[in-house]
């Protein structure tokens, strides 16, 4: 599967779907050699973006909007190859979204407050030194900005 299609698939889907679509796309993207924490961890920092609503008010908009996430810094003809590695990131993305949808005192936080992550040994943001919340195999997770849900 292309990457392209895929997110063309998106825009076609419910939001929910599409919203469990972009996110195991990005998983896949962002973490497939990772370990399943890792890859819960990413999902996270998603998830608390989309409920700030600051890059968007969808799962879709959040992991699309320019620079942000690999959908929008990979080319569009990636394939997505390894069906393997896409079984476990769609099965983590939709453990994610389950546990996201709880009460917030109730949710598993792995990177409680991450609002940004990075492999540091391949890229060096601007905001690099924030608070580092936690490292897990290739990626730091870091607090750059409080992201409250929206509302609050």
């Amino acid at each position: 599967m292309k990457l392209a299609w895929i997110l063309w698939l998106a825009s076609v889907l419910s939001p929910q779907s599409a919203d469990s679509l972009c996110l195991s796309t990005t998983l896949y993207l962002e973490a497939r050699n990772q370990s399943v924490q890792g890859q819960q961890a990413v999902a996270e920092v998603a998830l608390r973006r989309r409920d700030s609503g600051i890059w968007g008010d969808s799962v879709c908009e959040v992991v699309t909007a320019r620079k942000q996430f690999a959908p929008t810094l990979v080319s569009p003809n990636t394939r997505l190859s390894n069906t393997e590695a896409w079984a476990e990131s769609v099965t983590v993305a939709l453990e994610a979204q389950r546990n996201w949808a709880l009460p917030p005192g109730e949710r598993k936080e792995i990177v409680p407050g991450a609002s940004h992550f990075a492999a540091l040994a391949i890229a060096s943001p601007n905001w690099r030194n924030a608070y580092q919340v936690a490292k897990i195999g290739d990626h730091t997770f870091l607090k750059v900005q409080n992201l409250a849900p929206q509302g609050t």
